[in-house]
């Protein structure tokens, strides 16, 4: 039996090459039982083969313990229909986004967002926990209206309501959709994380006082499993308020945890309170596997200039290390990237003026010095 941990590496598109060269060798610097492996994914994987997830790329997920992602670019319908190559146009091929790919074959339910005052004199800590498969994403978006929709808005139209259409090509909608199965283990999670990491709040961000049913919904499924909780207090709190209070007071807070859409939003609203999107770690978990991204994109117009900031990675793979049970090397990993991006050897995003290069390079070396410190 191999004792030796897989991680499948997924370098995708633009910066996010760049970056994860930077970073990789932070893996040979704690000399852990790690091996890599290396696949395809983004774009020119889109426009060679007319999927950005190629089948043996699957075959290498599927083979190792867990997988980081760099950034990858996504665009709309018309610009992904227009750069594929010549011979796979017009073949219906419809571009679906790797990161949805990965999330939704993998059922990766739970995307973490640990937000921690790196800049500042460390007066909040808490975490975003943003559901990935239901919710406003949950695919049922459509540019004109169901015909199975078509009673149900007819009723509301008897009722009164202030909308105004000429018929179903007169109207598009969404919408959220929220399964008991898919809010428990959610919410179950959450309240997991949030005893591990020793928070004591939970707080569901919703909209209760307008979607009053599927809150009420919601509400339910929260307080039935916060029963199995009692150290730890949960709430409801609209969504609106809670992105003030996120500015404001950060430090109130524990685990947030929301739907697709509103996690998506408050997600990255705490990487601005941290100081930006080059600051900002994800990790996507579902029961089986799990990839962990640096939540920045590809940046096509940085591409080559060595000048992004690596530290989004570095606590990425502090999360990854974290999940295979390697908590002290996660906990170097984050205090360089603390002690780093306070000094001298940060990027131009922070104010500073060293490349990524230099930045990553330094990052490992007080990485080394603090696992040592560790031992």
């Amino acid at each position: 039996m191999n004792s030796r941990q897989q991680i499948c590496v997924l370098p995708g598109d633009g910066v996010g090459i760049e970056v994860t060269e930077a970073v990789l060798p932070i893996f040979e610097a704690l000399r852990l039982p790690i091996d890599l492996k290396f696949g395809q994914i983004g774009w020119d994987c889109w426009r060679k083969y007319g999927d950005p997830v190629p089948a043996q790329t699957w075959e290498i997920i599927s083979s190792c313990d867990a997988t980081l992602l760099g950034a990858v670019t996504s665009k709309p319908l018309r610009e992904a229909e227009e750069e594929l190559r010549f011979s796979l146009r017009g073949s219906r091929l419809s571009y679906v986004s790797p990161v949805i790919q990965l999330r939704q074959k993998l059922e990766l339910f739970a995307n973490v967002r640990p937000i921690t005052d790196i800049l500042g004199d460390k007066r909040y800590q808490f975490t975003v926990i943003r559901e990935n498969t239901e919710g406003l994403y949950a695919g049922l978006d459509f540019d004109s209206i169901p015909a199975e929709f078509e009673p149900v808005l007819a009723r509301h139209e008897q009722n009164g309501a202030v909308w105004k259409r000429q018929g179903s090509k007169d109207a598009s909608m969404s919408v959220r959709l929220q399964t008991s199965a898919g809010l428990t283990r959610l919410f179950r999670f959450a309240f997991d994380y949030a005893q591990r990491q020793g928070f004591k709040r939970v707080t569901l961000a919703d909209k209760p006082n307008v979607l009053r049913h599927s809150g009420a919904f919601a509400r339910d499924l929260l307080e039935t499993v916060a029963a199995d909780f009692p150290d730890i207090s949960a709430q409801i709190e609209n969504v609106d308020a809670v992105a003030l209070w996120m500015v404001r007071r950060p430090e109130r807070f524990g685990v947030i945890v929301a739907e697709n859409m509103f996690g998506d939003i408050l997600s990255d609203l705490g990487a601005g309170v941290m100081g930006g999107l080059g600051l900002a770690p994800s990790a996507n978990i579902g029961a089986q596997g799990a990839y962990f991204e640096p939540v920045h994109g590809s940046a096509p117009k940085y591409t080559g200039q060595n000048r992004v900031n690596p530290c989004a990675m570095f606590l990425t793979v502090a999360l990854l290390l974290e999940h295979l049970g390697h908590h002290s090397s996660a906990d170097a990993v984050r205090r360089a990237v603390t002690h780093v991006a306070r000094s001298e050897s940060r990027t131009s995003d922070l104010n500073g003026t060293a490349s990524t290069s230099e930045m990553a390079s330094a990052i490992v070396s007080q990485t080394v010095a603090h696992a040592e410190r560790l031992l």
